[in-house]
């Protein structure tokens, strides 16, 4: 093959993967959102510290692949800092820190000792959530330490919550949309079980939330990504495939009946496999106009403070009253 033809098939084929590989992430394609693109808004923040923890990926299957860094390590992450310090940030930003009882990571440039034991004994999931929701300033998001919080008052309240509460299976999912599970246990809720739950005052239901931030085509397949905290030890993203209506195809649910991912028990073995129980579906921007600011934290790099917002040095929106979260991933 003489020289010139070879440099540009190796252009091509070079082409062809930096393609493949935007196509395969959209964090990868997102630009600087506009401050009224609140769904934006929130997928720029999940995206960044999704990167910022290397980009563990869970893939359709759910098998995932490595995890470079975890919640208690000392290895830094891409943005130099400590990863269980950025945890401890994730309860310092959204004003949940004292309300999980964490007064000694209060205060100081160096948190005490007691603080990574701290982050290693108590869930995060719902404190990364609501750290990403206050720092996009999404208008009327009650931060929570516990997923239950925000899902039950999106049930009880949805005139004054930025999300509507949907049926995981038959919901159309748009970016900025929460897709929650409810965890462990041999009982199975779905999405008819969990509202008896959300109408009573039980506290004591473990969730889990991941944050869609947009969608890629492969195969002739589009699939949702979604990025969560706390998920297996760290931030990750997770890809669901979508019907040509952009609801999701097959969800993989859990069943009461499955037993312990073993040897000889394989099918179960899927990271993706959860009992999803429900669709948190974000508001239109004009009705999100018309709640509350957010919390008037400074935005992420990139991301444009909410119009209205409070100045940052404002206190963070009052927590929905929750008890001590039960466990998480």
């Amino acid at each position: 093959m003489p020289r010139l033809a070879f440099l540009l098939f190796l252009s091509l084929l070079c082409g062809l993967s930096s393609s493949a590989a935007l196509a395969s992430d959209p964090c990868m394609r997102l630009g600087t959102p506009a401050a009224d693109d609140v769904p934006g808004r929130i997928a720029a923040v999940a995206c960044e510290e999704h990167r910022n923890w290397y980009r563990p990926f869970i893939e359709a299957d759910g098998r995932v692949g490595v995890v470079s860094v975890r919640e208690a390590q000392r290895a830094r992450l891409v943005n130099g800092q400590p990863a269980w310090e950025r945890v401890i940030e994730y309860w310092r930003g959204s004003g949940l820190l004292w309300q999980a009882g964490a007064g000694d990571c209060a205060y100081g440039e160096l948190p005490a000792p007691s603080c990574r034991a701290f982050v290693v004994d108590t869930p995060w999931s719902a404190a990364f959530v609501s750290w990403v929701m206050q720092r996009a300033g999404l208008p009327g998001f009650g931060a929570s330490a516990s997923h239950l919080g925000y899902v039950r008052r999106a049930y009880r309240e949805p005139f004054l919550s930025p999300y509507r509460v949907s049926n995981p299976e038959s919901g159309k999912v748009g970016v900025g949309d929460m897709l929650c599970s409810v965890r462990g246990g041999t009982r199975v809720y779905g999405f008819g079980e969990l509202a008896h739950v959300l109408s009573n005052n039980d506290p004591g239901l473990g969730m889990h939330c991941d944050i869609v931030v947009g969608t890629s085509i492969r195969d002739r397949v589009q699939y949702a990504h979604l990025i969560g905290g706390n998920v297996f030890d760290t931030v990750a993203m997770r890809e669901l495939p979508l019907s040509a209506g952009g609801r999701f195809a097959a969800l993989p649910m859990r069943l009461a009946s499955d037993p312990d991912c073993t040897p000889e028990s394989r099918h179960v073995c899927d990271l993706n496999r959860q009992d999803w129980s429900v669709l948190l579906q974000l508001r239109p921007a004009a009705e999100l106009a018309g709640l509350r600011g957010g919390s008037g934290m400074v935005p992420a790099p990139g991301v444009a403070p909410t119009p209205g917002a409070a100045p940052a040095s404002a206190p963070a929106s009052a927590p929905i009253a929750t008890p001590a979260p039960p466990a998480e991933e």
